[in-house]
């Protein structure tokens, strides 16, 4: 797959209601227009072993106890704790193959098995760590699929959350910190994790690049074209930026002003 079919698929993915999100080939669309012409097979391959192994164990245990079990012992796949800021972390091909990753790229797979052997599980976008919220039939649970999709209690899911920084009132608030986000969410998130990294080291292209998905991804956010904008403009392709400007603009948003301003400023530049 080139970098132009991985993006055809991210621009279908996108138009896509939160429903019928293809969770799964979009993220390993996301992987390839990163690093193109790669083998995605062992991705489907890891996905498809993960699903049909969830679905036997569904009968003898509780879903969290399967989807750890299938997940974390007989698949093996957990947080990668040497190599934290390792890219490939995030990178569905590369988990697939190391059986290591982030805890949001490890999602796509306790996610993907979940929703194929009819196990509710949905990703939850908490505060400096992704968790997942699986049903089950004394309530929902969170599970952190970085530390072999171990439970995690309500008492340390507020002491969690006072360490990121939120407030007493809402550390306490369940029903909040286990807030269920779509899949492409999660997927975005990612990008946006990829983002912040690539900005840090000055990598520019790649900046531009994980902004591109966000924005094929949710067509209906102006915040992502500003991004691949301002990542373009680091590049010096300011006709690039003034093209992804004139797309943040055509989003209906009332953030019209700040995006002018930016327009204003890059054109002064081709002047």
């Amino acid at each position: 797959m080139t970098r132009d079919e991985a993006e055809a698929l991210l621009t279908e993915a996108g138009q896509a209601d939160d429903a019928d999100f293809p969770l799964l080939e979009a993220a390993i669309a996301c992987a390839i227009h990163d690093y193109p012409f790669r083998d995605p097979e062992p991705v489907r391959v890891l996905a498809a072993n993960a699903a049909q192994r969830l679905s036997e164990r569904i009968g003898e245990e509780s879903p969290d106890d399967a989807l750890t079990e299938t997940m974390a012992a007989d698949l093996r796949l957990n947080g990668d704790l040497i190599n934290f800021d390792y890219p490939g972390n995030t990178d569905v091909i590369d988990v697939a193959e190391r059986r290591r990753g982030l805890s949001a790229a490890l999602a796509v797979f306790y996610i993907d098995a979940a929703r194929r052997a009819g196990v509710k599980c949905q990703g939850v976008d908490f505060p400096g760590h992704f968790l997942l919220r699986v049903e089950t039939p004394e309530g929902p649970v969170a599970l952190d699929p970085f530390s072999q999709g171990r439970l995690v209690l309500p008492s340390e899911l507020t002491r969690r959350a006072l360490r990121a920084g939120l407030t007493p009132h809402v550390a306490d608030r369940l029903d909040v910190l286990m807030a269920p986000v779509s899949d492409r969410e999660c997927l975005i998130r990612l990008q946006n994790l990829l983002f912040i990294r690539a900005l840090k080291a000055l990598d520019y292209e790649s900046a531009e690049r994980s902004a591109l998905r966000r924005a094929l991804l949710d067509p209906e956010d102006h915040r992502p074209w500003l991004d691949v904008a301002a990542a373009r403009e680091k590049q010096g392709a300011l006709t690039g930026a003034l093209e992804a400007l004139a797309r943040a603009r055509g989003v209906d948003d009332p953030a019209e002003a700040r995006r002018q301003l930016s327009v204003d400023r890059v054109r002064m530049q081709l002047n």
